[in-house]
């Protein structure tokens, strides 16, 4: 079969498929959508009808599982994932609940970090390329790639129950760095439920950014929405910043694969296990385990960019405003409306466990959960765009916390697969299309800036515009990029 054959067929199954579940799709709001009975999407009208085929089953599938409570939810820059969709947001009782690798992904803490400088624009013009290609060769990219820093067994341990604080303890950051990261970066991780051939594709992979859509880039602020809000972040107006966008990878990679293995031999359907159950339980701390290896890697990260980005400018400083977990399960308190035995329904306020694949949490003001210089405004909600579009910076909502488990959108979020990015644009064509906006690119492989270029994402514009609406997110700072790398 001919490649245009094949992709005429691709697309027709595609179409079939998306409007055999769309009819299931009731508008509720203006950017609300039921699926069935027990599934919600937020989206617009534009994203709705790009959505990418079976999302809608996996939003459906993932409300039925065992202990969920209320909805299954997907926030608007939903796509395919194993399991749960990307976007996909769920929470479970801890008592009657399950726990699933699926609905935390294989890049498990994959996340961004968000650093803002005492740079403007100005100091990188005529250097953007030289920047790039330092910054390149001073922190390993690729699949597989690892780092100059080799860990014995006992420091490997050590990582995965320190997280970003081990990191700084060993004199990469400062005490402020790990304060301004998701639960301070560090987790209850359980380093003897990860196996040894997790731990063996980890042990030289700390300080690496990895491939795919991982990346760094170094932005500036164009555009203020909530001034009040960007002053407490510390952001304004043609500011330099950097966001640094990788995980766990190879030891979270494998972590998911060997609990997705196990789970599999004893679930009917979705790879899961009760919470409360021992394998359930060794999941919890072995994710919690391989997300504090994210962390530590995020921290020694931004000690790289410190010292190489001093080579060109002596009094470069560069501070942590937040780092945000993507795909990771948390218990954290909520309140909920739960139906009690009568058929009557009442407001519950307790612990539950928040599953997020390719979501970000958002909580508003007063969370203890948010660090306490932030805690009046909220907590920073960082949402990256493709490669050479915009990013944006949003502050989490009270309303968020009643309406997704105080979840947001994570990113742009990808418009076809990978292999479907070729079919879209060329290697040439993806080089021109950067320059023509302005962007410095360093990619380690050709296949980067195919499958990562913007017309494999969708408009990062109106994922945001959705989010703010809705009040997922309200929009605090626009960041456009300046150079970009990719592994």
């Amino acid at each position: 079969m001919s490649c245009i054959v094949l992709n005429i067929w691709r697309k027709l199954v595609k179409s079939i498929f998306v409007f055999i579940f769309m009819v299931e799709l009731k508008k509720v709001g203006e950017f609300e959508w039921n699926v069935g009975d027990s599934g919600k999407v937020f989206a617009s009208e534009v994203l709705v009808e790009n959505i990418d085929s079976g999302v809608l089953e996996q939003v459906r599938n993932v409300s039925e599982l065992l202990g969920i409570i209320g909805k299954s939810l997907a926030m608007p820059d939903m796509h395919m994932g194993y399991g749960f969709p990307i976007g996909g947001v769920a929470a479970f009782d801890l008592e009657s609940g399950v726990i699933s690798p699926g609905g935390v992904g294989y890049d498990i803490n994959c996340s961004v970090r968000l650093l803002k400088t005492n740079l403007v624009e100005a100091d990188l013009k005529g250097k953007e390329k030289e920047i790039a290609h330092s910054l390149f060769r001073s922190i390993p990219s690729g699949v597989g790639r690892g780092g100059d820093l080799k860990l014995s067994d006992s420091e490997l341990d050590e990582v995965l129950v320190g997280g970003a604080q081990w990191a700084v303890e060993k004199g990469y950051g400062f005490e402020e760095d790990w304060k301004h990261i998701e639960d301070e970066g560090k987790l209850d991780g359980r380093s003897e439920f990860v196996s040894g051939k997790a731990k063996g594709r980890g042990r030289d992979q700390l300080g690496t950014l990895g491939a795919g859509n991982h990346f760094l880039d170094v932005l500036v602020v164009d555009e203020v929405f909530d001034l009040e809000v960007a002053k407490v972040f510390g952001l304004e107006k043609g500011q330099v910043v950097i966001l640094i966008h990788c995980g766990s990878r190879g030891l979270g990679h494998q972590v998911a694969s060997d609990y997705i293995e196990e789970m599999g031999k004893r679930a009917d359907g979705l790879a899961c296990a009760p919470i409360n159950s021992e394998l359930g339980k060794k999941y919890f701390g072995a994710m919690n385990a391989a997300a504090n290896f994210a962390f530590a890697n995020k921290q020694i990260i931004t000690h790289l960019v410190r010292e190489d980005l001093k080579n060109y400018f002596a009094d470069f400083k560069a501070d942590v405003v937040y780092d945000v977990c993507h795909n990771i399960a948390k218990i954290e308190e909520h309140a909920f409306r739960e139906k009690i035995e009568d058929g009557r329904w009442k407001m519950e306020e307790k612990e539950v466990l928040v599953m997020r694949k390719g979501a970000t949490r958002a909580f508003g003001p007063g969370r203890k959960e948010i660090p306490e210089d932030y805690r009046k405004v909220g907590q920073p909600v960082l949402l990256p765009g493709s490669m050479g579009t915009a990013s944006y910076v949003l502050v989490g909502t009270k309303e968020a916390e009643k309406k997704s488990w105080g979840s947001c959108a994570h990113g742009a979020g990808r418009a076809c697969s990978r292999s479907e990015s070729y079919d879209k644009i060329s290697f040439d064509e993806a080089v021109v299309d950067m320059e023509k906006r302005g962007v410095f690119v360093e990619a380690g492989k050709k296949k980067g800036m195919i499958e990562e270029s913007p017309v494999s994402y969708k408009d990062v514009d109106e994922v945001v515009r959705v989010c703010d609406a809705v009040g997922l997110g309200k929009k605090v700072v626009r960041l456009r990029p300046i150079l970009v790398v990719i592994g």
